[in-house]
């Protein structure tokens, strides 16, 4: 069980906040499965104090998700602080994520994201400052290992949001510079559980099954996982990890007799026409809706033999009733296909040498210029 504050989540999992896919709709669908906390995409705090029609979109919740979470990114502890404030005072989250993660390009060159806790004096104040103005409410921290091999900060960084008041830490076993390449490494999340002792530690990193998500409990002894890429077009994946978690529970060194989901492919067909009418509700908009649900046609059917034709008409739809002309023409009673539909999905990519500002690693303070670049990391942010 994972505690923050007066919130106790009984099935110690946490949806990864993913950018353009963690919306309310995504959120709901997945909860229809199992338990855990389900956080919102990842919204700049300078758009929220701003009140931009979108970030204010992001933050909303429907009237069923009983813990609202809302992860935040900022590079300013006075914005941060700001938006906190406001989420708290107008009652909009009763958990609050602070992305120190996100390795995309755009952003770390400017300083931000997962560059950012290179700066151990501006990480503290980000942290502390939003710990302060959250009050009640409880603060986590997510954040990869450091910028590359050579500039690794998790340790330092884990420890310095511990002492900030952060109710837990999570950590994304890559660097920057791996981005989503090779295999996450566990022996660092386990370093990080076995030097914070007294804050909560969650796993991120490579979990594609419920069997995953067991053995990074076993081997790093963390309190609880993060689920991004792994249940992209599979949001009955936590049906598993709530079973898994539940027989954990009872026996943590048993054999566990996991008995994953295994849904036919007019039960995938099913979900993802849910999911798409959720998408209208959240959208309040049946175009832009069939829009979004595009890119996730070839998640939703890896690995079930239909065809290149369907997979390229299904990635155009334009409408629901085009989207039940689709569907309708499968056939509904093929079984689930085994490996092809399961192992890793969503963004891969090689490693690459980290881009960041000019100078950024001569110190671990900020210099020059920096602040007023750092300013620019926080527009038009995607990434985690």
């Amino acid at each position: 069980m994972l505690k923050y504050g007066a919130i106790s989540i009984s099935t110690p999992v946490v949806l990864a906040p993913m950018a353009g896919i963690t919306n309310t709709a995504f959120r709901r669908l997945c909860r229809e499965y199992g338990g855990g906390l389900y956080v919102s995409e990842m919204v700049t705090s300078r758009a929220l104090v701003e009140r931009t029609e979108e970030s204010m979109r992001l933050i909303g919740h429907h009237e069923s998700e009983s813990i609202r979470s809302v992860q935040l990114y900022g590079v300013d502890p006075k914005t941060i602080a700001e938006a906190v404030t406001m989420l708290v005072a107008e009652n909009r989250a009763d958990h609050i994520d602070l992305n120190f993660g996100c390795p995309v390009p755009k952003v770390t060159r400017k300083g931000g994201g997962a560059a950012l806790p290179y700066k151990q004096d501006l990480f503290r104040a980000i942290v502390s400052n939003a710990v302060r103005a959250a009050g009640d409410i409880p603060v986590t921290v997510k954040m990869r290992k450091g910028i590359d091999s050579n500039h690794l900060t998790f340790l330092e960084s884990g420890k310095a949001a511990a002492d900030a008041g952060a109710a837990a830490v999570a950590l994304h076993g890559r660097t920057a510079a791996e981005y989503y390449s090779g295999n996450a490494d566990w022996n660092a999340i386990y370093e990080l559980k076995d030097a914070l002792r007294d804050v909560q530690v969650l796993g991120n990193g490579d979990i594609w099954s419920a069997a995953d998500a067991i053995r990074m409990m076993r081997q790093t002894g963390v309190d609880g996982v993060v689920v991004g890429r792994g249940c992209l077009g599979r949001p009955w994946l936590f049906a598993d990890l709530q079973n898994a978690f539940e027989e954990y529970a009872r026996d943590p060194k048993s054999d566990l007799a996991i008995d994953p989901v295994q849904p036919t492919l007019g039960e995938v067909a099913q979900a993802f026409k849910q999911h798409a009418q959720l998408l209208v509700e959240f959208f309040e908009s049946e175009e832009r809706a069939c829009r979004d649900i595009r890119k996730h046609v070839a998640w939703y059917f890896k690995g079930y033999p239909v065809g290149g034709e369907f997979r390229a008409a299904l990635a155009q739809v334009e409408s629901l009733a085009q989207m039940d002309d689709l569907l309708g023409s499968l056939d509904w009673s093929l079984p689930y296909p085994g490996e092809l539909a399961e192992g890793p999905r969503g963004r891969l990519g090689g490693a690459k040498v980290c881009a960041l500002p000019e100078n950024w690693l001569n110190s671990r303070e900020l210099e020059g210029d920096q602040r007023r670049m750092l300013s620019e990391a926080e527009l038009g942010v995607s990434g985690g």
